[in-house]
């Protein structure tokens, strides 16, 4: 026994420190494991603390900071929304200390000048991220805070949709330059619902402006910002309160609290067409083809030709807006590589003023042609040797729009006269029918076929053209094709019927889906008349209703200093005072819309 211990009691603390680690070992792996079960945290971060308190006068200019404590630990999710009013040069900084966001500024503040940080969607918890749901904290740099304030909505001028993130913008520089040089007297970003309160504002005149600031220097960019403007000078009549439900930090998604809100202006956010013209872009596209855009639109162009092109060969085309030219040569013999186009235009000068101009604007053939103009043999498609045209020909559409034609060139030869239009009744018995043709007057190579008649349900409408009737710039002669349509027959299908009255102006009617992204049928009226909105299924529309100022048949934009606001849209709105009209299956909804009661 002696000798026993004398051999092994040794290796006896080795083995309890071996056991002893082993077991602390799957101890520490126990630790590790994280918990399971347990409510998931939704309760965002609670305000504790803020340095300096609301109200606060005679807070310094120089190197100023100010605390944020909260109950939990938390994180800046959006610095973007660390917003001062008003805006420094350079934006709001901060840093995390504890429980606390410090926020501090690079630049000096303004003396005797009342200021207000919100932190509106800027804030969320360390752990599940769940938003603070924010404050302004109002402070002065002189002996007194100023104690009015300003309401309003931002919105989309053509979807009437509010804008969120905009910045809103008062001026006591009344000066049109004023947007474009320096940053505003009080700001403030517009919410989910495009709504803005700017608070603790002076008791004074003010220029009122929105813009999508993409840079978010709180100035101005026309070239890429987006902007809005209230006509005339405003006045704040309201005083601050902060129990008011305009002040209140609200949850985006209770709509009643929302919506109760009171709006004192609405601006209408638009983007400017350029002012500067000049030639930006260019492009030969085909051997034939090419086009040259503008900066801005409306381009006056006094003569335009090719070198070594007969001006009898030369088709151009402008879009609706005038800021970007189609060119064609009309000549199926093989072009140069390099086309000298010549524009006499008017340009803008280094003064800013219209002036005549003259530029050569190379046109370099595509790569991918050969020398003959046309794609290796390899590489041919069938499409490349003929005059190729698509047909649109949608049963919910047809009789709106008859048989829409375009064609990828201009052609030299038509042949809209040789067209057969036929159709089958219930019975399978073929009748030949009548069609006139027109031309678009903004698209040459657009054309409409109209069937003569009244188009019925339950028949089968067809147009062929025939093999080499139709020859293109380029040469090619078409293949033939025909095109079937009948109308919708589905029971389940519901019209829309709309009476207008009160009609003095143009206006354009669109039928609008629900989430207003897609335009499923236009009408352009001048004049007291119903209309019909056929094969709809069951789902929630809109109407549009877009006063057309100046006649054109389009949606104008705004002009920001010669005070044009863009073109008026309403939407019609039901007795309730919602502007989705919902149609169920199987119905014919008749509504009325007096448009002059509308447009007040």
């Amino acid at each position: 026994m002696k000798k026993f211990f004398k051999k092994y009691f040794p290796l006896i603390p080795i083995g309890l420190i071996v056991i002893n680690i082993a077991m602390f070992s799957h101890s520490c792996a126990n630790t590790t494991t994280p918990p399971t079960g347990g409510p998931k945290d939704t309760i965002p971060p609670v305000l504790r603390k803020v340095s300096p308190e609301m109200g606060t006068t005679n807070v310094g200019r120089h190197k100023a900071k100010l605390q944020f404590t909260f109950n939990e630990y938390v994180v800046v999710k959006d610095p973007n929304s660390i917003f001062l009013s008003p805006p420094l040069e350079k934006k709001p900084k901060y840093k995390i200390q504890g429980k606390s966001v410090v926020v501090f500024f690079e630049n000096d503040l303004d003396s005797a000048r009342t200021y207000v940080l919100d932190l509106t969607n800027a804030i969320g918890d360390n752990n599940e991220g769940n938003m603070f749901p924010g404050y302004s904290l109002v402070f002065s740099t002189g002996e007194r805070i100023d104690s009015m304030m300003m309401t309003g909505t931002v919105v989309d001028c053509n979807t009437l949709k509010p804008i969120k993130g905009a910045t809103v913008m008062l001026y006591k520089d009344h000066a049109d330059s004023a947007l474009f040089l320096h940053r505003p007297d009080a700001a403030v970003k517009t919410d989910e619902w495009g709504y803005f309160a700017v608070r603790n504002i002076q008791d004074t005149l003010y220029r009122l402006y929105a813009i999508v600031d993409e840079n978010s220097n709180n100035i101005y960019d026309p070239d890429n910002d987006k902007v809005a403007f209230v006509d005339s000078l405003v006045k704040p009549v309201m005083m601050v309160n902060d129990s008011l439900p305009e002040l209140q930090k609200y949850d985006m998604k209770d709509t009643l609290a929302c919506q109760a809100r009171k709006s004192e202006h609405e601006l209408a956010i638009f983007r400017e067409k350029p002012s500067k013209q000049m030639i930006v872009n260019k492009e030969r596209v085909g051997e034939r083809t090419a086009y040259i855009t503008f900066m801005a639109p409306q381009a006056q162009i006094d003569s335009i030709w090719i070198r070594g092109v007969k001006q009898s060969k030369l088709i151009t085309q402008f879009n609706l807006q005038k800021d970007s030219l189609e060119i064609w040569v009309n000549d199926p013999r093989t072009q140069p590589d390099t086309l000298y186009l010549n524009v006499n235009y008017l340009k803008t000068d280094t003064t800013g003023v219209l002036a005549p101009a003259h530029e050569v604007v190379k046109l370099a053939k595509p790569r991918k042609t050969s020398p003959g103009g046309k794609p290796a043999k390899k590489d041919q498609k069938k499409e490349d040797t003929l005059c190729v045209f698509k047909v649109d020909a949608q049963p919910e559409r047809i009789e709106q729009y008859g048989f829409e034609i375009e064609f990828k060139y201009p052609i030299v030869e038509n042949g809209f006269d040789s067209l057969t239009f036929r159709f089958l009744n219930p019975k399978q018995q073929e009748v030949i029918g009548k069609y006139k043709v027109t031309q678009d007057s903004l698209n040459l190579r657009r054309y409409t076929v109209w069937p003569e008649g009244k188009l019925l349900v339950g028949y089968e409408y067809f147009l062929k053209f025939p093999h080499r009737k139709f020859k293109d710039i380029n040469g090619f002669w078409n293949d033939s094709t025909e095109v079937k349509v009948t109308l919708p027959n589905d029971d389940k299908l519901s019209t829309l019927i709309m009476n207008m009255s009160g009609v003095s102006n143009k206006y354009i009617v669109d039928l609008l889906n629900e989430k207003r992204d897609k335009v499923l049928r236009t009408y352009i009226i001048d004049k007291d008349q119903t209309l019909t909105f056929p094969y709809l299924k069951a789902a929630k529309y809109s109407i549009r209703i877009t006063e057309d100022v100046n006649r054109n048949g389009m949606v104008d934009t705004g002009k920001l200093l010669e005070h044009i606001q863009p073109e008026k849209v309403k939407f019609y709105k039901l007795e309730d005072g919602q502007t989705l009209i919902d149609i169920p299956e199987m119905s014919e909804i008749e509504q009325s819309l007096n448009i002059a009661e509308l447009f007040e």
